[in-house]
């Protein structure tokens, strides 16, 4: 059990608008600037059957102009002004940020409301056809035609059941894409971009007085909606039957995942479990990096990683990447017998201090960033309905102790309950 080594007492502040719309700010007058960040609670698992991609799709299509702003000229009046914007979206939300000077606040928060109140009046054909082939080439680019690229893919729809809202990858299918009509991403749009299913988060240099104002005199002509039922999936239970996929691909070297259903991210079980996966994975100093790169030359990668997600189940991934003269059997075989070691021995004080170390170094870093911090105060009001977690996330993770980091391998990332996607390279042998 660890403290972090300084006390986070970011001031925050929380107001909800007439219209559902939920505003959060942390005055911070250290620099002149501000961030802005806007939380849909929408994402792909939000999505319904043969209608995939159309979170994302929407993260592209809300750039292209709404009522007063023309097409594709949201992110050039923002760089005009000196700031930045962007969007990004996932298996449970979508988001869209704004940072530069203090004086774009208006012009930040104008833009957004506009897109919230307004976006079906410019969105037409015209628009979804050239987003939507957009999307294409991206999921081309990103996913089908580069190596390893259609791995998660693979995973997801190993680890959830068919149908299961984290069973498919938030850039959805081609299929579904090609057959998106107008209507159908209208209706996507008025069941869940509104006030009510939003979270604002101001940071910067700005008080919370004028950000009130200012959200209010933005975002109030926006009428509310009533927001539909949601579908909840729940936790699900260890997979069994070791699911996996064995593929023949011309990728650089033979590859090896594996995957853990986890608790969902809201659980101080996800806490522990991911503290275990940074102990054996995280860094040069990780127990699979010391074994498979370092000690007997197999990987020339292996690390470890989390997917957190919030309704009922998480997943933990370990990769590994083969060395020219390694199989995939043979670094499976490598990866397994250091999990199997790793289960029967517990983490080491050691280890425990350097991952804590590590995870208080990154968290630190992220809250430095007046844009991340907007973002965490956005997540935490989405998806654990308490923005003051900015506050204690890093206390939380920190006091939890070496038993209960100990405890958590054995029970979820034991070795008969994962899946594998395994990639045996077609180029193996071959000469140029």
């Amino acid at each position: 059990m660890a403290r972090p080594s300084v006390r986070l007492d970011y001031p925050v502040h929380e107001r909800r608008l007439d219209n559902g719309l939920r505003v959060v700010v942390n005055p911070d007058h250290s620099t002149p600037t501000v961030a802005v960040n806007l939380w849909y609670n929408v994402g792909s698992r939000h999505e319904l059957r043969h209608r995939t991609g159309f979170a994302h799709l929407f993260e592209h299509l809300m750039f292209q102009g709404s009522g007063h702003v023309e097409s594709g000229q949201h992110i050039a009046i923002l760089e005009a002004a000196g700031a930045t914007a962007n969007a990004t979206t996932s298996f449970d939300r979508t988001n869209y940020y704004e940072s530069g000077p203090a004086g774009v606040l208006d012009l930040a928060l104008w833009l957004e409301a506009d897109r919230m109140g307004t976006l079906l009046s410019a969105l037409d054909r015209t628009n979804l056809d050239n987003q939507r082939d957009v999307v294409k080439e991206e999921k081309r680019q990103r996913y089908d035609n580069v190596p390893y690229g259609d791995a998660y893919q693979h995973l997801l729809a190993l680890s959830f059941p068919e149908r299961h809202p984290y069973s498919h990858p938030t850039i959805g299918s081609m299929e579904d894409l090609d057959a998106a009509t107008l209507d159908d991403v209208r209706i996507f749009f008025q069941a869940h971009y509104m006030p009510g299913n939003a979270v604002l988060s101001i940071v910067g240099d700005v008080t919370p007085d004028e950000a009130w104002r200012k959200a209010e005199h933005y975002f109030s002509p926006i009428a509310a909606r009533v927001l539909g039922e949601r579908r909840y999936a729940g936790p699900l239970p260890p997979l069994s039957g070791l699911p996996r996929v064995d593929l023949a691909e011309p990728v650089p070297a033979d590859a090896v995942y594996l995957a853990w259903r986890l608790p969902a991210l809201d659980t101080p079980a996800y806490d522990a479990v991911g503290l275990a996966l940074d102990v054996l994975g995280d860094g040069q100093t990780s127990r699979l990096h010391q074994a498979l790169v370092r000690d007997r030359g197999l990987a020339e990668s292996a690390g470890t990683g989390t997917v957190g997600l919030i309704d009922g189940t998480s997943l933990g991934v370990v990769v590994a990447r083969a060395r020219e003269d390694t199989t995939a059997q043979q670094l499976e075989e490598a990866a397994r017998e250091v999990l199997a070691d790793y289960l029967a021995t517990g983490p080491t004080s050691e280890e425990l201090a350097r991952a804590r170390a590590q995870h208080e170094l990154t968290a630190l870093q992220d809250l430095a960033s007046s844009t991340n911090r907007a973002d965490l105060l956005s997540a935490y009001a989405t998806l654990r309905n308490d923005p003051t977690l900015v506050n204690r996330r890093l206390h939380e993770v920190l006091a939890l102790s070496d038993q209960e980091i100990a405890d958590c391998g054995p029970e979820h990332l034991g070795p008969a309950h994962h899946a594998t996607v395994a990639y045996h390279s077609t180029l193996r042998g071959s000469t140029s």
